[in-house]
């Protein structure tokens, strides 16, 4: 294995397990596109905030969270984004709300 390969084995290794990592503060962004929250699941410290980005052609999106009371985004579209900062720990699951197919979770940790 030359080192330009070792290389980016690293960097694809590196990529991969960011999404798995969890974040001290700061934003960490989600790209909705193809119908799809990525990354799925996201492991976070408290304080962080999540940025989802619709990265669609033509659809429009909104993020729910039906265990907390259905607290919902509003609708945005290609190219916008919605945000919300996460401070305290526990488990948030999350759907689109006109595609309920599409699902997420943002886990924050201490």
């Amino acid at each position: 294995m030359t080192s330009t390969q070792a290389l980016r084995l690293m960097l694809a290794a590196l990529l991969f397990c960011a999404g798995l990592v969890a974040h001290a503060g700061g934003t960490v962004e989600v790209s909705i596109d193809k119908m799809k929250f990525e990354p799925q699941h996201l492991k976070i410290k408290p304080g962080t905030t999540v940025k989802w980005v619709n990265n669609e052609r033509r659809n429009n999106h909104s993020v729910l969270f039906p265990k907390e009371e259905y607290l919902e985004s509003q609708r945005f579209f290609p190219g916008e984004s919605w945000s919300r900062t996460f401070d305290k720990p526990g488990l948030y699951p999350y759907t689109c709300g006109p595609h309920p197919e599409m699902t997420g979770t943002v886990e924050v940790v201490e």
